[in-house]
């Protein structure tokens, strides 16, 4: 039996469907399941049982045995500042099921962030010795490093577990996200409204507009990423999933024209001053750790991803 939280976003509701393609539909998965607009992310998969994130605690007391937790779920919402939100949803909840699968030796997949590199003084490498120094931008981003820090200072842990540092995933069922979801997102539907995009210009004088870089990863190479670790269970942390290759905001765009066979048509507007200061200019996943799992299934270029993208999901308004 699998317990998959936020099954009904947007990497949970990827993640499902991956875990059907495997032949595995004895899930239970579990979240806030009142929004109409995740609806369509899960309402065609397999799996056992819904439960509501709530409840999820007092059902795992009940069922005789687990397999295997994955925990995707989160609030994800950068902007939001209400630090407590974050500490309910992100911190406690995320320790409870730390606790649940060390108490009954099952192991545990969780999602962090690249988020917690913050402005990357660090660098953006996943070892386990710069974690108590990064300073993440945003209560999300710390919300995530806190988690990460309270696992490593424990000295009870399950069998096997791993936190997973997304970088700036993109792909179907993000439909539900509003202002959160992927630019790649934001840029399809403004190009259909508008006919051109805006892309946020540079407050940095290192960068030019639109020149910002982002490691972007598509969700069909996250599942994959999860797939392996679940099954090739070797050393435990934290692993980043990104490409590994920073691209631009004008490729990004770029892309996003060419995948319409359209001319781009790029303009450039101030960054909103609420996340001005909380801005990431760059971020790129240094993915050796990943790669020394013997995970070698080669990444979907920007290019690549944005064609299967926009073709075969936003164009038509499909979900995975």
């Amino acid at each position: 039996m699998i317990i998959l939280t936020g099954a009904a976003g947007f990497i949970g509701s990827n993640f499902l469907k991956k875990l059907n393609q495997e032949g595995v539909t004895d899930i239970i998965i579990a979240d806030d399941f009142s929004s109409e607009k995740k609806k369509n992310n899960y309402q065609d998969k397999l799996y056992t049982n819904e439960i509501h994130r709530d409840e999820l605690m007092k059902y795992l007391v009940q069922i005789k045995k687990t397999d295997f937790v994955f925990h995707i779920g989160a609030r994800t919402d950068t902007a939001e500042f209400d630090k407590t939100i974050f500490d309910q949803l992100n911190l406690n909840y995320s320790k409870q099921l730390w606790k649940y699968c060390t108490e009954v030796e099952v192991p545990l997949i969780y999602a962090s962030s690249a988020a917690t590199y913050g402005a990357g003084e660090h660098g953006y490498n996943d070892n386990h010795e710069i974690v108590n120094s990064l300073k993440p931008l945003n209560p999300y981003g710390e919300s995530k490093n806190e988690f990460d820090k309270w696992v490593l200072s424990q000295s009870s842990r399950p069998p096997y577990w791993a936190g997973l540092k997304f970088f700036n995933v993109y792909g179907p069922n993000e439909y539900h996200k509003g202002r959160m979801a992927s630019v790649i997102f934001h840029t399809y539907n403004q190009i259909r409204e508008t006919g051109k995009m805006n892309l946020f210009k540079s407050h940095n004088p290192k960068f030019k507009d639109g020149e910002q870089l982002r490691d972007f990863i598509y969700v069909k190479d996250v599942v994959e990423v999860i797939w392996f670790l679940s099954n090739n269970q070797g050393e435990s942390g934290l692993y980043n999933v990104g490409t590994g290759k920073a691209r631009t905001f004008n490729d990004l765009a770029s892309a996003t024209f060419k995948s319409l066979r359209l001319k781009p048509n790029i303009e450039y507007i101030d960054t909103p001053e609420d996340i001005r200061d909380k801005y990431q200019y760059f971020t790129e996943a240094n993915v050796k750790k990943l790669l020394n799992t013997g995970y070698n299934k080669p990444f979907y270029s920007l290019e690549e991803g944005v064609e299967n993208y926009v073709c075969k999901y936003l164009s038509i308004g499909k979900y995975i």
